[in-house]
């Protein structure tokens, strides 16, 4: 059947590109300007592995969360338990959950707790404009939880005084519903957004009740906006196997992320300016018997306060970029005790071009202070040389860091024990890579060395044992990855057809554990591929494909399917997932869902 699966997707790759005679020009991703803190960048002029999803690609791959987007991203693993997102840990190219930083409009969003809570303020996907991927070491340019990389998820501007109410409903009673409207005034403009999601759950104690809030406002439009974004996410779960061990099947887990943030851009002259504050809260209770609290309960309470002003200066030698960070984090908690951290971070950064611009330098570096464990400086830099119009190579290097989070330091239940005596893990970073990006065709490609120092992971000696936070000496990460799209015009309706690999091996060296519950297993071989189809007006279907092997685990492939039709103010949509029935699990030994359907209609307020 695999094989099978894939042979139609290079039958109909073949197909349909001999049918495009006649390719037309594309609007592409070139221009998109990568939002940095400092120096932003057109797309095609960056010097790393960046990855985009745009709000037309969430849509027309039938997908109803951020999460389930991100599986179909070549060097991102996701490792869901469960359905909706419900609880989802995003890893990239083979680092933990707690390496990876999520940002919200440039605003870190990542939790001192645990980086377990890293996408509970995933946005739902209407208010979302794009997702920035970032690949590699980007702790110089967002600091340290940028161990292996970062996601940034881009918010719309507006709605242009639009309106849309959906409602879905499926496998599992499956039922959601949501409404988001937006209306653009001379001096401000403003998008609001409401859902619900619940479900009976796919087995045992795995339903939930899931709320989202958003609301996005830029005030002061024609002089100098002001842009406020608060976010609220509530989730509340049958945690069925989820954590502990798979046979504890009566867990239970409530959260609630919230985020309220403001921010502006000022032009000055050659200097750019952008200050932002932010509060990040977050609420995590788990309850280890759902109907008896009092047999093991947590309750966790984390909030973090920060302030960034960053800026870049032009000047005829190139554009500088620097920064300064500060942040308070507070801890309040039944089981990890009270906590607080204090965070100071500058950045430098600049931008050389050589030879009409064509050869591109950018040194920079980030020096943290962590009031518990003094200072690190995160030093790297990354070269670009742009052979032709299209085609770019590039390389970077850098150093990176993650500091243990609370849970990694202090937690003790039954099954899980932490360490006081932790130290912060550190890499130093490569990557070698070259992309084609034209209107309607691109390749990338990269190889990349990751030396890791002191990984903080979770092992056991025996499989009886409780796991124990350690730091397990030295781990050699290496990997490839390449992606291809191609986008075409046949009969007047546009094709994009896209396959992506990678490829990832870990060395581990002086490990004495035998039971690893994160760092080393990662996803050796990923294959994903979608044909994004069109042959009739108001109608679009798409099929995607997903191989994952990990280092450890059975192999397993995924086919999904998406379908819309629009037919004046209403839009009307129908998703299947896992259509073949495949028994796979992606954390933990939880069964994911076996086949299931979501059909949706929304209707539009013009």
């Amino acid at each position: 059947m695999k094989k099978s699966v894939f042979l139609v997707f290079v039958l109909g790759l073949s197909y349909t590109v001999s049918l495009a005679q006649n390719r037309i020009k594309i609007d592409s991703l070139q221009e998109v300007v990568i939002s940095s803190g400092r120096i932003d960048l057109p797309f095609k002029e960056n010097s790393r592995t960046i990855q985009l999803i745009t709000a037309d690609d969430i849509k027309k791959s039938g997908v109803s969360n951020v999460a389930d987007a991100l599986q179909q991203i070549a060097g991102i693993d996701i490792r869901r338990r469960g359905t909706g997102g419900m609880q989802a840990d995003l890893y990239i190219r083979g680092g933990s959950f707690d390496q990876t930083l999520l940002l919200i409009d440039g605003i870190k969003v990542d939790d001192a707790q645990t980086g377990h809570h890293t996408m509970n303020l995933a946005l739902p996907i209407e208010v979302i404009k794009r997702i920035e991927i970032i690949k590699g070491p980007a702790a110089r340019v967002f600091g340290q939880n940028a161990f292996t990389g970062a996601v940034n998820i881009i918010t719309k501007d507006s709605l242009d005084n639009d309106a849309s109410l959906g409602i879905q409903a499926g496998s599992y009673s499956q039922i959601s519903a949501a409404v988001t409207a937006g209306v653009s005034l001379n001096e401000s403009s403003h998008i609001l957004h409401f859902s619900k999601n619940t479900s009976n759950g796919y087995r045992y104690n795995t339903d939930f009740d899931n709320q989202n809030f958003v609301l996005k406002s830029t005030f002061n439009k024609n002089e100098l906006p002001i842009a406020m974004l608060i976010s609220l996410s509530e989730r509340n779960f049958g945690a069925n196997g989820f954590y502990s061990s798979p046979a504890a099947i009566n867990q239970y887990e409530r959260t609630k992320a919230s985020l309220v943030g403001f921010s502006t851009v000022i032009n000055k002259g050659n200097f750019t300016w952008k200050p932002k504050v932010y509060w990040r809260r977050n609420e995590d209770e788990y309850i280890y018997i759902r109907n008896n609290p009092s047999v093991y309960r947590n309750l966790h309470i984390s909030n973090k306060i920060a302030a960034e002003l960053n800026g870049s200066y032009t000047s005829n030698i190139g554009v500088t970029g620097f920064g300064v960070e500060t942040a308070k984090v507070f801890l309040s908690s039944n089981n990890l005790g009270d906590n607080n951290r204090f965070v100071s971070t500058l950045f430098l950064e600049h931008r050389l071009g050589l030879f009409n611009n064509k050869f591109d330098v950018t040194p920079g570096v980030a020096v943290t202070y962590f009031s518990d464990f003094k200072f690190f400086a995160f030093p790297g830099v990354d070269i670009g040389y742009q052979l032709l119009d299209d085609l770019r190579v590039y390389g970077n290097v850098g150093y990176t860091y993650r500091i243990p989070t609370f849970t990694d330091l202090n937690y003790e239940s039954p099954n899980t024990i932490g360490n006081s005596n932790l130290e912060p893990e550190k890499a130093f970073s490569q990557e070698i890579g070259l992309k084609w990006n034209s209107s309607s065709f691109n390749v990338s490609a990269a190889v990349f060395n990751r030396n890791s120092n002191h990984l903080i992971d979770y092992v056991k000696m025996q499989i009886t044992d409780p796991w124990q936070a350690q730091n397990i000496q030295d781990v050699t990460t290496k990997g490839f990855e390449t992606q291809l799209l191609y986008k075409f015009d046949l009969n007047s309706f546009t094709q994009k057809i896209q396959f992506a690999y990678s490829f990832i091996e870990n060395d581990v060296k002086q490990s004495a554990y035998n039971f690893s519950q994160y760092s080393l297993n990662s996803l050796k071989h990923q294959f994903v591929g979608s044909y994004n189809m069109q042959f009739f007006k108001n109608f679009t279907n798409t099929i995607s494909y997903r191989y994952a092997e990990r280092t450890s685990g059975n192999p397993y492939s995924l086919v999904d399917l998406a379908a819309s039709y629009s037919v004046y103010a209403f839009e009307f949509s129908l998703f299947a997932n896992n259509i073949f029935n495949t028994e796979y699990t992606e954390t933990n030994l939880v069964p994911m869902p076996k086949g299931n359907l979501l059909f949706g209609m929304r209707y539009n307020f013009r």
